[in-house]
């Protein structure tokens, strides 16, 4: 098929990109739509470290490039996501709050990701196949398509071995490119440069230092290429020479004091530092869209560095790659994989379902920060989520918002699972606290909820019943959970005036023909109307502001004697699950 730009909303980024991408892959490949050979496979690219928890900021480097290879697949291009599992890099650091670790794991710091035991109890062979198994589940969920790639196994099997030699072969070229970029610091001035994360610093300083002339034609001692020891399996090597005719590399272990002398040619232990393997790959695999977060995009950074390089000493194309932004959680800072507690994607779909997940990035540039919720705020979000379906169902929804919905509910390969009838999320979460889960009294609840259309199965409410139980038992504290009175507050009732004992007396009149949510709204909210005199369907704009007062004031004693405080779920699910017997024992007055 021709590769022809053609965007569909221009106030869509989705859309905005996959023209790009598209018009660059034309240009790449000139010719391949009109003399009747197939169009290039356009290809996109993602990077995970499994060092650690992938978390809901790592998601964003691969939501990104799928949504805009979704929507080239949409119009009928073939393309390639891929995710390069960088289980090559070294471990850095144990992480704090991993559970089935301690501090003995510091011991295997320098070594591959994919050489380092997994934690304790794990079913999986190493450190980096535990933690890529929880986001290889998220992805299937979310429906992201893509090739994953071991970075280990690329290096072992000596996929990169020409790539290797090239490198080092012209490893005076690269030194020079990335002294352009290197920190120099100005007699009497301040470095300027913002501080670079670890594998920048390793990236910049590359494998270690040799003498000025390596005997091979070099200007200097760099080396873009750092062995694993043969030995001790970590990094902590010096390259002390490299032939090129030969490919003979000389090696030393600060770590043990081990050291040997290697034919690159045929050895493949080892891997190009971070910012020559990069734009490496991008060669190597002809990406043509691959975002970065803001790290990696300031000057001199890899991505900058890295499209020189590509340039220059691969003779590739650097990708369209734009900058994203920082995925938060409610309450907290930028997120690190090397910090326990960080909350990943499949802790994310444990209290919301895949296409609200989903949603969340697709609404967004990518240069927009956003947070996602694991508080009350996910009551919000659902809510606002459940306006824009109407919305889009009645076709009023703005055009780049049901862009964005039709990207969270749907792939290029078919809708994503739903919930056959989406009850409200606050509304499910409220019955799920007071059942405390129990399937006999939320069925009877969620079928009193409308009864001119009752639901028969809670299967109907699922996943997203399901997602609001988690919500409940995991996300909120114990002391702000619901209980229902046992009995009376004796007290409390003996107390009430008259005007508190006529409202207790309305409402209960009310209850059995008012009992579904929408009648029990009604009725909660009338109460106070009828109280001063007008009709219980009185507007607000026909009644005086002290109304409000009242409605407040009605509201508050009722979840006293309901639930022993003055605020909790809406009152009408609360009715509604309390049940109306068990509410005239609680209010009979």
């Amino acid at each position: 098929m021709p590769i022809v730009a053609q965007s569909t909303d221009t106030t869509d980024w989705v859309s905005r990109y996959a023209d790009e991408v598209i018009a660059e892959s034309e240009r790449r490949a000139p010719g391949a739509k009109h003399d009747g050979t197939a169009a290039p496979v356009v290809v996109v690219a993602s990077g995970l470290s499994p060092s650690g928890p992938i978390h809901l900021g790592n998601l964003r480097e691969v939501m990104t490039p799928h949504l805009v290879a979704d929507e080239i697949r949409r119009r009928g291009h073939e393309v390639r996501h891929l995710i390069s599992w960088d289980d090559y890099d070294r471990y850095r650091k144990v992480p704090a709050g991993v559970p089935g670790i301690d501090e003995s794991w510091a011991e295997h710091i320098g070594k591959p990701l994919t050489s380092v035991p997994a934690p304790a109890g794990s079913a999986y062979p190493n450190w980096a196949e535990h933690f890529k198994a929880a986001m290889t589940e998220a992805l299937a969920e979310l429906g992201v398509e893509y090739d994953g790639i071991s970075q280990t196994e690329q290096y072992t099997s000596g996929v990169y071995r020409e790539q290797v030699l090239h490198a080092m072969k012209h490893r005076g070229d690269i030194d020079a490119i990335l002294d352009q970029y290197r920190t120099k610091k100005a007699p009497g001035k301040k470095q300027s440069q913002k501080p670079v994360d670890e594998a920048e610093l390793e990236a910049a300083e590359g494998s270690g230092a040799a003498s000025e002339d390596d005997g091979s034609g070099g200007t200097s001692g760099y080396f873009p290429y750092k062995p694993y020891c043969g030995q001790c399996e970590k990094d902590l090597t010096t390259v002390v020479s490299y032939d090129d005719e030969s490919t003979e590399l000389v090696y030393t272990c600060t770590a043990c004091g081990f050291g040997e002398t290697v034919l690159l040619s045929e050895f493949n232990r080892g891997k190009l530092v971070w910012k020559v393997d990069w734009p490496m790959r991008w060669a190597y695999e002809g990406v043509v869209f691959e975002p970065s977060g803001v790290d990696h995009s300031s000057p001199g950074s890899s991505f900058v560095v890295g499209g020189q390089i590509v340039r220059e000493i691969f003779d590739g194309v650097q990708p369209i790659g734009p900058m994203y932004a920082f995925v938060g959680i409610s309450g907290m800072a930028k997120m690190s994989s090397s910090k326990g507690g960080v909350p990943t994607p499949a802790d994310a779909l444990k209290i919301m379902e895949a296409p609200l997940l989903r949603w969340l990035y697709a609404r967004r540039k990518p240069n927009q920060s956003f947070k996602i919720a694991f508080d009350q705020e996910i009551q919000r979000l659902y809510d606002e989520w459940d306006k824009l379906e109407s919305k889009v169902a009645d076709g009023s929804a703005l055009p780049a918002d049901a862009a964005a919905h039709s990207r969270a509910v749907r792939t290029a390969a078919g809708e994503l699972p739903s919930t056959p009838r989406p009850l409200p999320y606050r509304t499910l979460a409220s019955v799920a606290d007071i059942t405390a889960g129990a399937e006999d009294q939320t069925l009877r609840i969620l079928r009193d909820l409308d009864p001119s259309d009752p639901i028969t199965s809670l299967d109907e409410a699922r996943p997203r019943l399901d997602r609001a139980e988690n919500w409940i038992t995991t996300q909120v504290p114990a002391e702000a959970r619901t209980i229902v009175r046992s009995e009376p507050d004796t007290e409390l009732l003996s107390s009430l005036d008259d005007e508190g004992r006529e409202s207790l007396r309305l409402l209960l009149e009310g209850l059995d023909s008012h009992w579904s949510l929408d009648g029990l709204t009604h009725l909660v909210y009338g109460v106070p109307k009828v109280r001063a005199g007008f009709s219980a369907d009185a507007t607000a704009k026909e009644l005086p502001a002290e109304i409000k007062v009242a409605q407040r004031s009605f509201f508050a004693l009722l979840y006293r004697l309901l639930v022993t405080r003055e605020t909790g779920p809406r009152l009408p699910t609360l009715l509604l699950a309390v049940g109306a017997d068990r509410v005239r024992k609680l209010l009979a007055a």
